[in-house]
């Protein structure tokens, strides 16, 4: 099992991230079989998805440990594919514990964090390896990341305050994304990181949304709508379509009344502190 994650600082154009988790979740169940170096994966929430990544998480974990098995692996999950949200860092974590407990060996966090970021690399869900992302899902609370050099610069405990996703139904693959355009923001992802260093990582957030939403062709509209509405912070999560809002439970009815004026499916969440953790 592990947690969800929504973007602070989007590490594309600079390497450097940060990210936070959200109690969304996805599971995995790994089987293993004496068919060696076969895998089959199952994604239950959307079953046309590419299983790709899951191979490619089983076979790290075999292959680290020097075992010869195959395995049948079938997820579950409440996180909307390819909107940003961090599906695939999170059932890449998910699965490489699951496929270390079913071979009933155990994991460092840093090591089991490096086998999904090199999974989702190889299964080219990622561009920047999504450390940042990983990190979050796997550590919960705020992490600000070097993701060059998959490295951890800070990490700040989270309130416990909701976190509303409005989602669109249109996806969108980072494979696809517009690497081009994101570089030109680089100067002023640059100030985000520096924020989010110092802790002041919603502000952070909002100023990347906003950044990242004109860079990419999303309307800033409902991040301002939102603001005015008394959130802590909002912005575009990772490549987007989703936005991200964070606010206190106070203002949780005005800002769902915002949030469902516009197209698209509203998730209310909390912010999250749990690890990832075999069940």
């Amino acid at each position: 099992m592990a947690h969800g994650a929504a973007t602070i600082v989007n590490a594309i154009p600079i390497g450097k991230g940060a990210a936070f988790g959200i109690d969304l979740w996805t599971s995995a169940r790994v089987e293993l079989t004496d068919e060696a170096g076969v895998v089959r994966g199952e994604i239950r929430r959307d079953p046309g998805e590419s299983t790709l990544l899951i191979e490619r998480c089983v076979l790290k974990v075999l292959r680290h440990f020097g075992e010869e098995y195959g395995a049948r692996v079938v997820t579950d999950s409440n996180i909307p594919i390819a909107r940003g949200l961090k599906s695939n860092s999170v059932a890449a974590n998910a699965v490489v514990l699951a496929t270390a407990s079913a071979l009933e060996r155990d994991l460092s966090d840093y090591t089991a964090l490096n086998l999904a970021v090199d999974a989702a690399l190889e299964a080219k869900t990622t561009i920047t390896g999504a450390f940042d992302d990983a990190s979050a899902s796997y550590l919960g609370n705020v992490v600000v990341t070097d993701n060059v050099r998959r490295k951890i610069l800070k990490t700040f405990p989270i309130e416990d305050l909701d976190v509303l996703l409005l989602v669109p139904k249109t996806k969108s693959y980072t494979s696809k994304s517009d690497v081009g355009a994101m570089k030109l923001v680089a100067k002023q992802v640059e100030v985000a990181h520096r924020e989010a260093r110092r802790g002041n990582f919603w502000a952070a957030m909002t100023l990347n949304g906003l950044v990242f939403s004109a860079c990419l062709g999303y309307p800033t509209q409902p991040i301002m709508e939102v603001l005015r509405g008394g959130a802590r912070a909002a912005g575009l999560s990772g490549k987007g379509p989703a936005v991200a809002v964070v606010a206190d439970r106070s203002v949780r009815g005005e800002l769902l009344d915002i949030l469902k004026a516009y197209d698209g499916d509203v998730i209310v969440s909390k912010t999250n502190r749990e690890r990832a953790r075999a069940c």
